[in-house]
């Protein structure tokens, strides 16, 4: 590990809680010359599409594209982590603003994403649960699918109770800038010390 950062937030959250809506949020806070988010579905979702020769830019974003191919994708991605746990978590901190301060990672799934941080980044690791109830979900377009919502992907995480954050993402904007004003407040005190 070349470098080690101030602060690591490792991000959870059920399809359509609003993770990526909420880390988009903190990076704003913090600043992109600070923080930067780390999305270990990416390298899987890079790779995957490598090697089934994919549109890499489709398989990212919140297409119905990508939604065609999350079963596979999910059972090649779980053939990879079982061979190697941190095989995702590696290739993302090694790579593109591991070098910056903050590091969100939004996208954690299962016990071995959030124990690689904790074992190897411990005591700056925070961990986050965004919570939506799930009127709020599907309202934002979530259906339930077979093979996906109830795969180790979308459930792993689901016996966790110790989480450092629970952000609650209903829509309330209080609530919400309240929860980014928390962490935001923690992060800086790691910041400050760092700087001192």
């Amino acid at each position: 590990m070349a470098h080690v950062p101030v602060a690591v937030l490792v991000f959870s959250g059920k399809r359509k809680s609003g993770k990526d809506y909420v880390t988009e949020k903190l990076l704003q806070r913090i600043g992109n010359e600070k923080c930067c988010i780390m999305r270990l579905s990416a390298p899987l979702k890079g790779q995957y599409a490598k090697e089934h020769q994919l549109d890499i830019t489709r398989l990212l974003d919140a297409s119905e594209y990508k939604e065609r191919y999350r079963p596979d994708m999910i059972r090649w991605g779980e053939e990879k982590r079982n061979a190697d746990p941190g095989y995702f978590c590696r290739i993302v901190t090694s790579g593109e603003g591991s070098d910056k301060k903050v590091w969100i990672i939004s996208d954690a799934r299962r016990l071995t994403d959030i124990a690689y941080f904790q074992q190897n980044y411990p005591s700056i690791t925070w961990t986050v649960r965004v919570e939506a109830d799930e009127d709020v979900r599907k309202a934002r377009g979530f259906v339930f699918q077979s093979g996906v919502d109830d795969a180790e992907s979308e459930c792993g995480l689901d016996s966790v109770l110790d989480w450092d954050y629970i952000f609650k993402n209903n829509g309330n904007i209080n609530l919400f800038e309240t929860g980014l004003d928390t962490i935001v407040d923690d992060v800086q005190k790691k910041l400050d010390v760092a700087n001192s």
